[in-house]
């Protein structure tokens, strides 16, 4: 088996320490289209455009992955949004 050089090495380092979480939103029969587009362009600073396919992902699959990205980054903005009455996890 060939060693790895120091390139691949650190790209193996940073490949294990980055891991990339997902902030899920999930449907409800209580919130609006209009109050999760709102939601995900305030706390995700999502376009409009990409809020509106978000929500109805979320209204006819059950959920939609809203945000991709490190632990600590995405917590403050599940926070929020379920603060505003939405459900969200962060997985």
């Amino acid at each position: 088996m060939q060693a790895l050089t120091d390139t691949e090495v650190e790209i193996l380092e940073k490949t294990i320490e980055t891991d990339i979480k997902r902030l899920v939103i999930f449907n409800d029969d209580v919130n609006t289209f209009d109050w999760v587009i709102d939601t995900l362009v305030e706390v995700c600073n999502h376009t409009s455009e990409q809020a509106e396919q978000c929500t109805l992902i979320i209204h006819y699959k059950g959920k939609c992955s809203v945000k991709e990205g490190e632990f600590d980054e995405l917590l403050g903005m599940r926070t929020e949004i379920c603060r505003r009455g939405i459900s969200a996890e962060i997985h």
